[in-house]
C-alpha cells in the first residue's frame, strides 16, 4: 500500500483558486495522483460545513477519479472555514468511517481534526493537531488535546494496529528543525510539546520517517510561508509525520517526503507499507 499526508493550507483555494500559489498547488496535487496512492489524508482543508461545493466536487472527479472521499469541516462554535480534513480512497475499498469526539478542549473538538477509516485488519487515522498559537496561548489547551489524542490512538490500537498521519505541528528532536538554538520557546518546539510527542511514541508507536531513514539531518516537512528565504535555504520543520502500531513497523518499506519544489508551507509525506 501508499499513503499519502498533506496539510494542503485550503483546499477551496487549491481546487478553485487563480493565483499562482493555487497553480503550485494542483502541480502538487498532479504529482500525487501519479504517484497512486490507495488513500490520500488531506488536512487544512478550510471548507464550509457543508463540504465541498458543487465545484468542489467537480474538480475532485476530475483529478481523482478513481477515489472516492470523505470530509470533516469545522462547526459551530467554532470557526467557519477553519481547519479540516478530508480522506480520498481508492474506488473498491470500503472502510467504515468515523469522526471522533476525543474530549478535548472547546472547541477542538468541532474543528474537524480527525478523521478514522477502519478496515478489516487495521486502521488508518489522521489528525491536525491544533497549534498552541502566538504567545503560547493555546498551549495548555493543545496538552490536554495531546493527552486525549493518545487515549485515542491507544484505544484503536489495542483493537487492531494502526497508521496515522497528519501535521502534528510539532518538531519532536533538535534535529526535527534547521534553527533548534532559537525555538525553545516557539509553537511546535517547546518542551511540553515534545514531551507529549514522546508520550505518544511510548505509547506504542514508531516515527516511521526515523525508522527508514535514521538520523538524517536537513530533511524537513514544513517551511514558513512568511519567511520569503526559508525554503531556498531549506530552513525548515519535520512537523508532518507516518507513525504505525510497532508491531507493524517491519512492515514499512518507504517514508519519505515529496518534494514540492519552490511552494513553501507543508509538503506531502509518503508511507508504503506491505500490510
Amino acid at each position: 500500500m501508499i499513503l499519502i499526508s498533506w496539510n494542503i493550507d485550503s483546499l477551496n483555494a487549491a481546487l478553485t483558486g487563480i493565483s499562482a500559489r493555487a497553480e503550485e498547488t494542483r502541480e502538487v496535487l498532479d504529482k500525487i495522483h501519479a504517484l497512486n496512492p490507495d488513500i490520500i489524508a488531506i488536512q487544512e482543508t478550510k471548507l464550509r460545513a457543508t463540504g465541498p461545493t458543487k465545484k468542489h466536487q467537480a474538480a475532485l472527479a476530475e483529478k481523482f477519479p478513481e477515489y472516492d472521499y470523505v470530509w470533516r469541516s469545522s462547526e459551530e462554535p467554532a470557526r467557519k472555514g477553519y481547519a479540516g480534513t478530508m480522506y480520498l480512497y481508492k474506488k473498491g475499498l470500503t472502510p467504515a468511517v468515523s469522526k471522533p469526539a476525543i474530549g478535548a478542549p472547546e472547541p477542538m473538538d468541532e474543528e474537524g481534526r480527525i478523521i478514522t477509516l477502519e478496515f478489516d485488519k487495521y486502521f488508518v487515522t489522521q489528525v491536525y493537531t491544533p497549534n498552541s498559537g502566538n504567545g503560547l496561548k493555546r498551549l495548555a489547551d493543545r496538552q490536554i488535546w495531546d493527552q486525549k489524542y493518545i487515549e485515542y490512538l491507544k484505544k484503536l490500537n489495542e483493537e487492531k494496529p494502526v497508521l496515522a498521519s497528519g501535521d502534528y505541528n510539532c518538531a519532536h528532536t533538535e534535529i526535527d528543525l534547521k534553527h533548534p538554538e532559537n525555538n525553545h520557546h516557539s509553537a511546535g518546539f517547546t518542551d511540553e510539546e515534545r514531551a507529549d510527542f514522546t508520550n505518544l511514541l511510548d505509547a506504542g508507536f514508531t516515527d516511521t520517517f526515523r525508522k527508514v531513514n535514521g538520523n538524517v539531518e536537513g530533511v524537513y516537512s514544513w517551511w514558513a510561508q512568511r519567511v520569503r528565504t526559508a525554503k531556498a535555504n531549506n530552513s525548515g520543520w519535520r512537523i508532518d509525520y507516518w507513525l504505525v502500531s510497532n508491531r507493524i513497523a517491519d512492515k514499512v518499506v518507504r517514508s519519505e517526503m515529496i518534494d514540492t519544489g519552490k511552494r513553501a508551507d507543508h509538503c506531502p509525506i509518503l508511507l508504503e507499507i506491505n500490510l
